[in-house]
C-alpha cells in the first residue's frame, strides 16, 4: 500500500466501488498520462445518503459531505485504469455541478467539500484549478455531480 492509499485509510476512507454508469458512457479514459473522470454523484453503499436541491432540502454542510463522497467515486474511476491512487501526480481540476435553489448563490462552498478533501489527502498536489457551477436539476435529483481531471505517472 503507497502512500495515498495509506493517508486516505488513515483519514477513515476507502476507495469505494465504481457506482454504476446511468447512460451511455465510461467512467474514465486515458489519454497519455492524464485521465478524464466523467461525473460522480454522492452513491455510497448502494444509495444516494442526499437527494434534492442544496438551499431547499439539503443544506451546504450536506452538500459538502456530498462533494467529497463523489470526489471518492471519482477517485475509484482512477483506480478503475490504474489500480491505486498512488499513480496520481497532481490533480488538474476538478468541476462541480450543484443542484441549486433558484436563490441559491453558495455554489463555491458546496464545492470545497472536495478541494478540501483532494488537498488534505494529496498535500500541494491536490491542489488544482476548478470551477462550481449551480444547475437547475441534476440526475435523479442528487446535490452534487463532481469530475475531475488528474494527471498520473505513465
Amino acid at each position: 500500500m503507497g502512500k495515498y492509499e495509506q493517508k486516505l485509510k488513515a483519514m477513515g476512507y476507502s476507495i469505494p466501488v465504481i457506482p454504476p454508469p446511468v447512460g451511455n458512457y465510461i467512467p474514465a479514459v486515458k489519454v497519455g498520462n492524464l485521465i478524464y473522470c466523467s461525473g460522480q454523484g454522492s452513491f455510497e453503499n448502494g444509495k444516494h445518503p442526499y437527494i434534492g436541491r442544496v438551499g431547499d432540502t439539503i443544506s451546504i454542510e450536506q452538500a459538502y459531505d456530498a462533494a467529497r463522497i463523489a470526489t471518492l467515486n471519482c477517485l475509484a474511476e482512477v483506480c478503475s485504469l490504474t489500480g491505486t491512487i498512488d499513480t496520481i501526480r497532481r490533480i488538474i481540476q476538478v468541476r462541480g455541478f450543484v443542484n441549486s435553489a433558484p436563490d441559491f448563490h453558495d455554489q463555491p462552498k458546496v464545492i470545497n467539500g472536495a478541494s478540501d478533501f483532494l488537498k488534505k489527502l494529496f498535500g500541494e498536489s491536490g491542489v488544482h484549478a476548478r470551477t462550481a457551477l449551480g444547475t437547475s436539476n441534476l440526475p435523479m435529483n442528487i446535490p452534487v455531480e463532481v469530475e475531475m481531471i488528474v494527471e498520473v505517472d505513465e
